[in-house]
């Protein structure tokens, strides 16, 4: 079992770079058109050059967006957002006072 995992392993990243060329937008593309990189990946996967050519300087990278202060500028949760906590606080204020 042990000498079938190279292939493997291949096998995954050639799979991967194939799929992640097909979903990578045109206007991400570097270098090269869209349908010359697919024609790469898949003629020289076997000996990972069209994979690793792909993942070095096929497609534009830029930093990891989805944290807090990331490129959005937004909030992860409500929970870290004060502007909703402070009108939660208000709103369970006001319930309150409606109680009385």
């Amino acid at each position: 079992m042990l000498r079938y995992l190279p292939f493997l392993l291949v096998l995954a990243v050639w799979i991967y770079a194939f799929i992640d060329v097909l979903n990578t937008p045109e206007k991400e593309v570097r270098h090269l058109p869209k349908v010359v990189w697919v024609i790469i990946v898949l003629l020289f996967g076997e000996v990972l050059l069209g994979p690793i050519a792909w993942f070095v300087t096929g497609k534009k990278r830029g930093p990891a967006t989805g944290r807090a202060g990331g490129s959005r500028g937004g909030w992860v949760a409500p929970d870290d957002n004060p502007e909703f906590l402070k009108n939660l606080n208000k709103d369970l204020d006001d319930k309150r006072d409606e109680g009385k």
